[in-house]
């Protein structure tokens, strides 16, 4: 059997009690006070029992605590599970909410996660739940899946110049025009006649 690993020469007994009864994290405080009594002199069997584990964790403890001091007996977070889509896959799914759903081939005009999830199958045969998939979705800086429906035969230059046109200053409205029209016809004295044209072009 080897010898045990010595314990590092910039800390004692004293000191680890210390931070034993300032830290908050109860596992850190166990596996200080053990190692504190490894440094008054106690067996790694003695300090093993003292923090009720085998003398292989009571090792390992010393060798996180060699390493990284007293931060190394905290309990680092477990790192999450990986996720089941690749860079490549992203960017294929980023491209298709984008792009929005074909109706006539799709079947739906807006997508749902059901559906992305049925696509990403089809597509990569990579099955992920609905849950799942609503994190990639997020993380991919959609909060809603609302790309706007698309008719397959919808003409985008005639959409286009149709939002030109209903975009300009329309013209002031039939009402506009025959006060205009009354304007002109006060301004040469014929005031009765303007009354009467408006009232005859008013609907019945």
């Amino acid at each position: 059997m080897g010898s045990a690993i010595s314990l590092r020469s910039d800390f004692d007994g004293d000191r680890l009690r210390l931070l034993a009864r300032q830290t908050k994290d109860a596992s850190q405080a166990r596996r200080l006070l053990t190692l504190a009594s490894i440094y008054d002199g106690s067996s790694r069997a003695d300090a093993a029992r003292l923090g009720s584990v085998t003398v292989q964790i009571v090792r390992d403890w010393v060798v996180r605590f060699n390493a990284r001091g007293p931060n190394g007996l905290i309990n680092g977070k477990a790192p999450g599970k990986p996720s089941l889509l690749n860079d490549d896959q992203r960017t294929a799914l980023a491209q298709v909410i984008e792009q929005g759903p074909t109706p006539y081939l799709d079947g739906v005009v807006r997508w749902r996660l059901c559906d992305l999830a049925q696509w990403l199958w089809e597509e990569f045969r990579v099955s992920v739940s609905e849950q799942t998939l609503g994190r990639e979705v997020r993380s991919l800086g959609y909060r809603k899946l609302s790309a706007r429906p698309r008719h397959h035969a919808q003409d985008a230059e005639a959409a286009e110049a149709f939002k030109k046109r209903m975009a300009r200053p329309s013209a002031r409205g039939f009402y506009g025009v025959l006060i205009s029209l009354r304007q002109r016809i006060r301004s040469h004295g014929g005031a009765p006649m303007a009354k009467m044209d408006i009232r005859a072009f008013r609907a019945p």
